[in-house]
């Protein structure tokens, strides 16, 4: 199950609106290597389509996406690109 997934790195979007979350989510994602996990928080109503949308067109896989209160958290593992 993806809740034994320990991320790599988190990256806490909470207080930040559209473009921000998709913004500093991609730029993370570049930094780290291939197959670790990024943990991604935020509470945007529309972090959710922009960060799905982010991830199907990078290459990289949502692992989960879970939802408590107004806090979204994305877990995606980094995909080499070829």
């Amino acid at each position: 199950m993806t809740q034994n997934i320990k991320p790599t790195r988190t990256l806490d979007c909470i207080g930040l609106y559209c473009p921000e979350p998709v913004l500093r989510t991609r730029m993370e994602l570049d930094k780290i290597a291939t197959n670790e996990v990024l943990e991604v928080l935020a509470d945007d109503p529309s972090a959710e389509e922009d960060i799905k949308s982010l991830v199907k067109r990078t290459g990289h896989a949502l692992l989960n996406i879970e939802k408590e209160g107004n806090i979204l958290r994305f877990i995606i593992r980094k995909i080499e690109r070829g």
